[in-house]
Order: structure tokens, then sequence, then C-alpha cells
């Protein structure tokens, strides 16, 4: 099969910055890892953003100026990550900023335009990679099971060895969503809040961006009445398929509480809300390899480590890097429309059938 280099962008919900990675692969299996890294928004497009997902669907008529400041931001980084690394690719996958998605109502919003991007970077641009799947009556999300598949098989070969399986990829992200692999079988589903409802409180008073190394939320004492009432959210007992808008869950039941114990409350929440959905699983997991900017905070490290069942690690113990993984992913799964391979599945998405999602868009077109 015919080798891509494709290099892969998308920033989350946090809008904390444009990932990029590069990958070489033929849509199966990774041939080679190239260089990652994160370019920050400019600090008006990331306000802008934020605002913009906060308003949950609402004041659509703002959304085409924020696209156009999405786009020109991230063909300022690609340039800059290209000329840098001196790549030349055979693709881009522009994921967009996701703004607003509403699986019921088959609504799913990413601002930017990749044609634009397209005739800006003089290289073939691939977009609307979650259009086709909830077209097809998907969820939409999550996108990235199909990647984290191809890295267990590869895995499977080096570092983790024999009898690991059920495993889960935990990506704690904005939202928090989990892929299941054991063996040929695969499923996936946005599981609660994940990194939103913490940063969202520690900005709100004015102490930081998030709650670096989990200093704050340390120093507090969760509120058990109150988690019991915002746990039983119908959500976490759904089976999935299911997915998730950043702001489906609000952080409200801590007001109230001091900054700190705020914060442990609402870190406990989304501990306690993985921790539901292992009893969902077929199966107990007996790894769960987390990735996203939640594994950076060893508090939330150690509170799964002490609800869920299984060995809870870091991906980069075992050499992933969990920083570039989704925009690892994003390259992957353009490679995957390259080679007419599906992206989504029913039981990943709930789709009717396996999709290839993604559209390519040419640079002059």
């Amino acid at each position: 099969m015919t080798v891509w280099s494709i290099v892969g962008t998308i920033s989350g919900t946090s809008a904390d910055g444009i990932d990029l990675a590069e990958i070489e692969t033929d849509g199966d299996t990774v041939a080679c890892f190239g260089p990652a890294e994160t370019a920050a928004y400019r600090p008006e497009t990331k306000r802008r953003v934020l605002e913009a997902a906060a308003k949950k669907g609402t004041e659509r008529e703002l959304w085409p100026d924020i696209a156009r400041a999405v786009t020109r931001d991230h063909a300022a980084a690609i340039r800059t990550y290209l000329d840098k690394h001196r790549l030349t690719p055979d693709a881009i996958v522009f994921h967009g900023q996701t703004v607003w998605h509403d699986p019921e109502k088959g609504e799913t919003v990413q601002l930017g335009d990749a044609q634009a991007l397209a005739d800006d970077l003089r290289l073939p641009v691939i977009g609307d990679v979650r259009l086709a799947d909830m077209a097809a009556g998907g969820q939409g999300a999550p996108l990235v099971p199909v990647y984290h598949r191809a890295l267990a098989k590869t895995l499977a070969k080096t570092h983790l060895g024999e009898d690991r399986e059920p495993l889960c990829f935990l990506n704690i992200g904005g939202v928090s969503n989990l892929t299941y692999i054991d063996g040929d079988r695969l499923l996936a589903f946005d599981i609660g809040p994940g990194n939103a409802l913490l940063d969202d409180w520690i900005r709100r008073h004015g102490a930081g961006d998030y709650d670096a190394g989990g200093r704050i939320c340390a120093k507090g004492q969760a509120d058990e009445r109150r988690l019991t009432e915002a746990l039983k959210h119908p959500f976490f007992t759904e089976p999935g398929p299911k997915s998730l808008d950043r702001y489906s869950f609000s952080g409200g039941f801590a007001e109230g509480l001091s900054l700190e114990d705020g914060a442990a409350t609402l870190l406990t929440f989304t501990a306690e809300a993985i921790a539901k959905a292992e009893a969902l699983l077929p199966r107990k997991p007996k790894l769960w390899l987390v990735c996203g900017g939640g594994r950076h905070n060893p508090v939330l490290m150690q509170a799964l480590a002490d609800r869920l069942d299984g060995d809870v690690v870091s991906a980069d113990a075992f050499k992933i890097d969990g920083d570039a993984l989704e925009a690892q992913a994003m390259a992957f799964l353009g490679a995957r429309l390259k080679a007419a391979l599906p992206t989504t599945f029913p039981e990943t998405t709930g789709a009717r059938q396996p999709v290839t999602g993604g559209k390519l868009y040419l640079p002059g077109a």
C-alpha cells in the first residue's frame, strides 16, 4: 500500500492551542512518527472561540468571522511548523475548531475554511472529518478509536507485552472519552466531563487557566453530598455510542465552595464519571492508557488509580506522545480517506454502517 506523509491538526474544546503532528502511514499502520508541537492561538482568537462555545449554538452570525480567525491562525501555525521541520506533506488534515456539538439534532460545527487553508498553503487539505459520520446517523465523535486500534497493534509487538487486553485508551481533554479494545472488538464513547469544568472553575476564580500539577485541588476536600446528586445524571448510565458537547455538563453544583474545595469536587466528579463508565464495558480493562491534558494532573491520575480495577498509566510510559496523539489521529484519518478505508464504525459512533469521513480540498479548486 502507498505510504503518505500527512500532517494532522486539531484544537480541542479548551482552545488551549493548535496541535500539529506528522506521521507516515498507509492508513492501516504507522511507518514513522514525525515531529509534533503545539502553537498558541492569538489571544483574541482564543477568547472568541471560548465565548462562541459557551453560547451553546446561539449567536451563529458571529461564526463566519471567528472561522476566518481560526483559519488564519492555523495557516500561520502550519506554515511555521512545515518550515521549521522542512516538511512537504502529501496532505494537511484540518479538523477546525469545535464550537457546537449536538448529535441529537444531527449538528456538529467545526469552524474554519478548509478551501481557504488549501489555497493559502498551496497544499491539499482534508477537512469536514465529522460530517459524513453524522449524515450516516452517527454521533460524529469520538473519531480517534481507529487510530487507537492501530497503536494497540503496534504496542502489542513492542511495549505492551502479552495479555494486556482488554485495554482502554482514556482521553481526558475538555471532555473525557474512551476506546475499549479486546482483540478485534472496538468500542468507544464519550464518558463525561474531562478537564473543562475544573479549568473553567480555576479561570473564573482568577487562579490561572488550569490547575497546574493539581496543586489547588490537592488542598481541597470534595463535597460528597453535591457529588452524589451530580452523579445521578442519566448520561452516565446510558450505553455507548454517545457523545457530548464541552458544555453538556455544568460545574454549577460547586458554586459556593472555596476555590480549593470546588476544584477538588470537580476533579472528583470527573474521576467518578470515568469509574462509572467502566461498568458499561463488556469486561473490565486490565490497562488504562491515559492521554490528553488530564494525564499531567497527578491528583486526577491517583483518583483514577484508586477507582479503576486495571493499571492506570500515562500513555507516555509506552512511548506514546500523549500530547500529540489526537493530531496524529487526524493525520491517520486523512490517510484512511486517501486509502478509501472507514474512519468510524457503528460500535464507535453509532453510524448505520462503517463510514469513510473527510473531504479533500485542492488548492485553487
